[in-house]
């Protein structure tokens, strides 16, 4: 035996424990245990869970290696890619990555793998592909079977987290499913941290840059500037290789010829040469569709190209947005690549991949958790050893090991299903622009509205604008209006702007109810955290330090007993006390709570209007699509069912509870939901928002305007010190464990503390403190730093979690970067 040496990742919760672990192979377990399976391992006198990375011919481990345990299964589950993307993750989020892969690969069903038939093949022989193991020597390293950068430990453990990737090469070779290319390096790669702060933020060295105006030139090849003075990923314009870059041709004539298909939108089902092979863009993908976007059809030229073009693509109201991913998938596929869709619940889910069945057949399968442990792990390997092809997911999809990705696309991301509610807690956007970034897969931010998260990396040169100009918005969109959005319509309806419903939502209603059409009325999902706002004019009340919503403290004593004590209002982010409170808008000193009055909206639209059918879709009772004819379909937003040609109006009620809420993302978020419902409206008909049409989100919303929305909220944000502009960290816990971490907690010196402060009410609670004490204070303390010392920060508090690890503190402190929920 070769390589008697294991080298596993146990998969251990503790912090400080985040090491990889050398162990003896025993003579049976040679055959099988190879880079990338699951192996049980006894750890501190008891079993637990790992991953074997790499095999060696020895140990710098002075005592005696403990025996691998067993060899659980002969499937090589983690591919190097994924472990990449792993370390990247747990770093970039102050986690462990033996939290990411918890979250990456499903739990194992031994029937499913053992009758797929490919485990017992490949447990049968040892391949040539599983010769090559141990690393190479690197100069100046006594022993050959060290990996680079790796330090010497006691007890076979090692120092630092290592980059196993090229201990895993032969994993790749071992799992690649017949006729699958691998594709070559990316240029100029960089360490993963060098990575970490790209996607979000200004151009960091590392990062592609592209300064040419021309779209269709940005489509490209990946990490190469179109005009003079080019510089790759990873280099500068000095160190930038006179070779082809990654995806593009060997030589000057075929960079040319891919040029000339990028200028020429015509051609778009021509071939694309690229290293010696040709793909075209298949026949069922509607072009047309994708020439109402500027340079759309140059983008789908660039992804048969294998470019890794990146846009943020804003979708047409009306628009088949579940065929045009599909399309997206179906010309990664015939270019011998793989893709991966996301989506935010199970309701698109099912809605994209019958559009995928219809293109690409049984390439492509869908991945949730709301499968059975069988059907998921089943699908999940099939995606593995390449026999799916197209991944169609909700957020743990983004961690499918796909077999040489091309496409990486995220439908309304936006939406807070895609934030992950365990450790580390990773978003879905911030996963998959990492491994765009890594792999050099194309990225697209897709929906009807824009974050402004997308905003940022547009603004940056990562990705790319993909939008329609505004006379085939205008043609596509339906009429939108505010009541008493004009003199003339306040002469008309004096109250217009007052009553929960105006005259003129009725009419329009009882116009189309007339004509045949249906009528959808959305109105504010129940639950919304209650906060302060003007009385006179509803303007939010926000802290004049920081900017943050106010809210009341909660009063001490049973309800309306005397001893109870009227609290001035309370900054929800610093905890600064506002006394003297006055509306900026109107000067008003009086405050008022902000609720929602949406529980009889069926009954009272029922009353209005007898005999037409009311529908209604919330909760549990969600509709997928109703059927054509006059009826009133009332939706919570988000459920709002699709009504075949669409609603011949459109009600968006109480938007100033919308608007109202104390959330950072409040405006950006009523965006969202209202374009979403207003998109569901045929073009000839008529939206009306119940809100004051001054808003600005009012205003981008009649404008049907979500780019330039974005851009104003991401300038904002900057203004104030708020992400995607700054990094910030929110530690949660009991006063005492936030107290303990911060204390051995080696901030930077640009670090900014805000708080302590109560836990917002939407966040949840850390899980300890569930256990501990369910009625116990928890309090959050916010870090904010420039997103040049994000690194820096997750580092620091990922070691300071290490030690009070090692420590065994009783009291847990949750930490997470960048959260969604920040007050």
């Amino acid at each position: 035996m070769s390589h008697p040496v294991a080298r596993v990742l146990p998969l251990l919760t503790p912090a400080h424990l985040d090491r990889d672990f050398d162990y003896l192979v025993p003579p049976e377990l040679d055959e099988i245990a190879r880079p990338g399976v699951r192996v049980r391992v006894r750890f501190a006198g008891r079993l637990v869970d790992g991953y074997l990375l790499s095999r060696h011919t020895g140990s710098e481990h002075p005592g005696k290696l403990v025996r691998l345990e067993r060899v659980v299964s002969a499937e090589q589950v983690l591919t190097p890619e994924i472990l990449r993307l792993a370390t990247t993750v747990a770093a970039r989020c102050a986690g462990t990555r033996a939290d990411v892969l918890r979250l990456a690969i499903p739990p194992r069903h031994a029937r499913v793998e053992n009758g797929g038939g490919k485990s017992g093949a490949r447990a049968g022989a040892r391949s040539d592909a599983d010769e090559p193991i141990a690393v190479p020597p690197q100069a100046g390293e006594p022993d050959s079977d060290r990996l680079p950068g790796e330090e010497g430990g006691r007890g076979g453990v090692r120092q630092e987290p290592p980059n196993s990737s090229a201990a895993l090469e032969s994993a790749d070779t071992a799992r690649g499913g017949p006729g699958v290319d691998e594709p070559p390096p990316r240029a100029g790669s960089s360490h993963p941290e060098a990575d970490i702060e790209s996607p979000a933020g200004s151009p960091a060295a590392g990062d592609p840059v592209r300064v040419s105006g021309d779209a269709d030139r940005a489509f490209g090849s990946r990490g190469q500037m179109s005009g003079g003075g080019e510089r790759t990923a990873g280099g500068n314009a000095a160190a930038a290789p006179t070779g082809p870059s990654p995806g593009t041709g060997a030589g000057a004539d075929d960079a040319e010829g891919e040029e000339r298909i990028l200028e020429d939108g015509a051609r778009v089902a021509d071939e694309t040469r690229v290293q010696g092979r040709s793909w075209v863009v298949p026949a069922a993908v509607d072009t047309g569709a994708w020439r109402r976007y500027r340079h759309g059809e140059s983008f789908l030229t660039a992804l048969a190209g294998r470019r890794g073009a990146r846009a943020a693509w804003q979708a047409l109201p009306g628009e088949n947005w579940a065929r045009r991913l599909a399309e997206l998938a179906a010309v990664v596929v015939a270019g011998g690549q793989s893709a991966i869709l996301m989506v935010p619940d199970q309701r698109d889910l099912d809605r994209v991949l019958r559009e995928c069945a219809v293109l690409v057949g049984d390439l492509a399968v869908g991945l949730s958790a709301g499968l059975g442990p069988a059907a998921r792990y089943r699908r999940w390997l099939a995606v593995l050893r390449g026999t799916a092809r197209v991944v169609v997911g909700t957020r743990s999809a983004v961690f499918a090991p796909a077999v040489d990705l091309g496409l990486l696309a995220i439908w309304d991301d936006g939406d807070d299903t895609y934030a992950e509610p365990r450790a580390p807690y990773p978003h879905a956007r911030e996963v998959a622009m990492l491994r765009a970034h890594d792999t050099g897969a194309a990225f697209v931010a897709a929906g009807f509205a824009r974050t402004a998260e997308a905003q940022a990396v547009v603004e940056s040169g990562w990705a790319h604008d993909l939008l329609a100009d505004r006379a085939t918005v205008r043609a596509a969109s339906p009429r939108i209006g505010a009541p008493g959005d004009s003199d003339a319509a306040l002469d008309r309806d004096p109250i217009a702007r007052a009553v929960r419903i105006p005259g003129a939502a009725f009419a329009a209603a009882r116009q189309a109810l007339a004509a045949g059409e249906g009528v959808l009325v959305q109105v504010p999902r129940r639950g919304y955290v209650p906060a302060l706002a003007c009385t006179k004019c509803r303007t939010p009340a926000r802290c004049r330090q920081c900017v943050g919503p106010l809210s009341l403290p909660e009063m001490e004593g049973p309800a309306g007993s005397a001893g109870q004590v009227a609290h001035s209002p309370v900054c929800r982010w610093c905890g600064r006390t506002e006394a003297a409170f006055r509306c900026p808008g109107c000067g008003g000193r009086v405050l008022r709570a902000v609720v929602i009055g949406a529980a009889r909206t069926a009954e009272e639209l029922g009353r209005a209007f007898p005999g037409v059918p009311i529908r209604g879709s919330s909760g549990g009772g969600v509709l997928d699509t109703v059927e054509p004819g006059p009826q009133v379909v009332v939706a919570t937003v988000g459920a709002e069912p699709l009504l075949p040609g669409g609603y011949g109006v459109g009600l968006l009620l109480d938007g100033w509870a919308l608007l109202g809420r104390a959330d950072l993302r409040a405006a950006e978020d009523t965006l969202r939901r209202w374009l979403g419902a207003a998109a569901l409206v045929k073009s000839e008909g008529r939206v009306l928002v119940m809100a004051d049409p001054a808003v600005p989100t009012v205003q981008a919303l009649l404008r049907w305007d979500p780019a330039g929305h974005a851009a104003a909220e991401l300038a904002q944000r900057a203004e104030v010190g708020f992400p995607p502009a700054v990094r910030m960290a929110a530690v949660d816990g009991a006063p005492d464990a936030i107290n303990d971490l911060l204390a051995v907690t080696d901030l930077p010196a640009a670090v900014e503390v805000l708080g302590p402060v109560p836990l917002p009410a939407a966040a949840r609670r850390p899980a300890g403190s569930r256990n501990e004490d369910p009625t116990g204070a928890v309090e959050r303390v916010l870090l904010r730093a420039p997103r040049a010392q994000g690194t820096a920060l997750a580092r620091a508090l990922t070691a300071a979690q290490a030690v009070r690890s090692s420590q065994r503190a009783e009291t847990p402190a949750r930490v997470q970067i960048d959260p969604l929920d920040i007050g």
